[in-house]
């Protein structure tokens, strides 16, 4: 079930499967790992999750790509190349906040091994992170290298898993089970109708925030125990704090095939903030808020490979672009993207427990749509 389900009047037309998947070439692989132990503190509730821009035959190609940080309390590592030369060559990665290095070197393993000639000069790979140490023992290496291997190769295009696959297994939204969402909106210029689309590993939010479409769902009748126990002062094993609603950290992933440049990536990339909050979020200080936009468009041209031929006789590069003037309609595609990926992130869900017994409830449908029946169609 996803938020469309529900009969919620969202803005925008979808795409056919309504995900990332619907801009040309983008592949989505997960590996999920949920695993138990004789103590019950020590349990797996992680994955892995790989976006993959043209595909595995694309990775090498330079995308025009932009990152955005609305929050830097979390990770994206290559963001640094990335701005600087305003390509992205590889997947783009999402695990926990503790997996990140494992993730990192198993990408690294891929490349050498299926792509020996890009291992050969430098590899500056992308991994987002959230944090899932409530349910999950985040300190064990449950996420291997080979997980992260095994992502990119499971990578297909089609219908995308939403809710608790992948990096968004043991995810928490709006202190309710939280995950995977993604959605996908068709804009048209120029004659060619385009597909802007977003991905979110949604783990972010204080309950009392949470609204859809404009209704809040403060004071929904549901467990919280995330939020009314001491378990992380239980963690730490000495004084402390309570955790703050709202930590966690949110990564989002925007696709499109609309031709425009790697400033107009993230000026798509700064309108992430817009969707998350049409679903009440204020961007609390101990989340993670990082957004990653790419075009599948101009493929190759901010290649920045060694050179091979002489300067006198090398070509110059160009690129299409959407001019500035029209890119209101692709703005507001991020926007309709993003709230709607949340939504199916919380709607798409079932209550999990964890480590320790910690247990995340899924979204109360029942009582959400008791809220929404005066603003549905």
């Amino acid at each position: 079930m996803r938020a469309r389900d529900l009969g919620i009047n969202l803005d925008g037309t979808p795409g056919p499967f309504n995900a990332i998947t619907d801009v040309p070439g983008v592949e989505v692989g997960m590996v999920t790992v949920i695993q138990d132990t004789d103590d019950p503190a020590i349990a797996a509730r992680t994955g892995v999750t790989a976006v993959l821009p043209l595909g595995r035959d694309g990775i090498g190609t330079a995308l025009p790509a932009a990152v955005y940080s609305l929050n830097g309390n979390g990770e994206l590592t290559g963001s640094h190349w990335l701005r600087e030369s305003g390509g992205l060559s590889g997947p783009v990665m999402i695990t926990n906040t503790h997996a990140v290095g494992s993730v990192h070197r198993g990408i690294i393993d891929w490349t050498a091994r299926n792509r020996p000639e890009l291992a050969a000069a430098w590899l500056l790979p992308v991994v987002a992170e959230t944090w899932d140490g409530y349910l999950n023992s985040i300190n064990e290496p449950f996420v291997t290298s080979a997980h992260a291997e095994q992502a990119i190769d499971g990578a297909v295009g089609g219908p995308v898993a939403e809710g608790s696959f992948g990096g968004g297994t043991g995810m928490n939204c709006y202190g309710y089970k939280g995950g995977n969402g993604t959605a996908s909106r068709l804009v048209p210029f120029g004659g060619v109708t385009y597909t802007v689309a977003a991905f979110i590993q949604a783990n972010f939010g204080a309950r009392h925030e949470l609204s859809i479409r404009g209704v809040s769902m403060a004071g929904i009748d549901a467990p919280y125990p995330m939020g009314e126990s001491d378990w992380f002062l239980e963690d730490q094993q000495s004084g402390g704090a309570p955790v703050p609603g709202g930590a966690g950290s949110v990564i989002a992933v925007i696709a499109t095939d609309a031709p425009l440049l790697p400033m107009q990536c993230e000026a798509l990339a700064r309108r992430v903030p817009m969707g998350l909050a049409r679903t009440g979020t204020t961007g609390g200080h101990f989340s993670g808020d990082i957004f990653l936009a790419f075009t599948t468009a101009n493929a190759g041209a901010l290649g920045s490979s060694f050179p091979i031929e002489r300067p006198e006789v090398t070509t110059l590069r160009s690129l299409e672009m959407v001019p500035w003037g029209y890119m209101d309609p692709f703005y507001a595609a991020v926007v309709h993207c993003v709230e709607e990926s949340v939504l199916n992130a919380l709607v798409s869900n079932k209550t999990m427990i964890g480590r320790s017994g910690h247990l995340s409830p899924a979204l109360p449908i029942d009582q959400v749509l008791e809220r929404l029946v005066p603003v549905r169609p």
